[in-house]
């Protein structure tokens, strides 16, 4: 990833409302699976810029790590009562890997070019009934400038998702897209996007903060989709059957 990129990240992460959106659904289904406790240990694995792990901070113990120092710098400087770490996990994160109760990959996996073999040994390290939480984007349809300048290998569909676990002992608690209710207006600035030959954002993406009315509405239909993601991981509903990304929980087998 362009580390201009993770500048980018760092000055709109906490007001765009993708990000603000993605956060409360995160908070919401991480929930459901883990409930809050100072007790519980989170790690956010490809932790960026840290505004996911930060945010849930005064729910459990968090630790942030990814492999990008000039990421984990700007984490350190912008949410100094977070320990991050420079590194690659679980090696990197010594005895606190086997404390984890749940691991956080989110939109991670479409960075590397081989995805079992990072998330095969996070799983390794959970106990039983500790869980992934995976976020990807989804739908090569969508592909763009917006993913080549991020470094992206492939978006996904449920089916490539599913093989990055294959073998692996977990059981599937959520595998269902979602950013579904706004997926025809990304896919329409997806296709202008091609035609026009560049992103509409900044720095080759899609990331521009808009106009804050516009902002809060779309944060409003996106973070409206949470409810229906938790009463998918009780087992309850149907996933939504398209979406800009994917999400899913795994928890481990004993």
């Amino acid at each position: 990833m362009n580390p201009e990129l993770f500048d980018l990240h760092a000055e709109v992460e906490l007001t765009h409302w993708w990000f603000v959106a993605r956060r409360a659904i995160l908070r919401r289904v991480l929930a459901s699976v883990v409930p809050p406790g100072t007790d519980r240990v989170v790690i956010d694995v490809g932790c960026g810029t840290g505004a996911n792990i930060a945010a849930l901070a005064s729910d459990y113990e968090v630790i942030g790590i990814d492999t990008t120092e000039s990421a984990i710098d700007l984490a350190r400087e912008r949410f100094p009562a977070v320990p991050f770490v420079c590194g690659f996990a679980p090696g990197d994160l010594g005895p606190d890997a086997a404390r984890a109760d749940a691991f956080l990959l989110m939109d991670v996996l479409e960075h590397v070019p081989d995805d079992t073999a990072v998330l095969a040994p996070l799983v390794e390290q959970l106990s039983p009934g500790g869980v992934v939480l995976i976020t990807v984007p989804a739908d090569m349809r969508l592909w763009s400038e917006h993913d080549e300048s991020f470094g992206h290998y492939r978006r996904y569909d449920a089916t490539r998702l599913r093989a990055a676990f294959d073998g692996l002992p977990v059981r599937e608690r959520l595998l269902s897209p979602f950013n579904a209710r706004l997926y025809p207006v990304v896919r329409s600035i997806r296709f202008l996007s091609q035609l026009r030959g560049r992103a509409w954002g900044r720095s080759g993406s899609d990331l521009d903060v808009p106009a804050a009315p516009i902002n809060g509405m779309l944060r409003r239909i996106f973070a409206g989709e949470s409810g229906r993601l938790v009463d998918l991981v009780a087992g309850k509903g149907r996933p939504f059957r398209r979406g800009v990304s994917l999400m899913a929980v795994l928890e481990r087998e004993g």
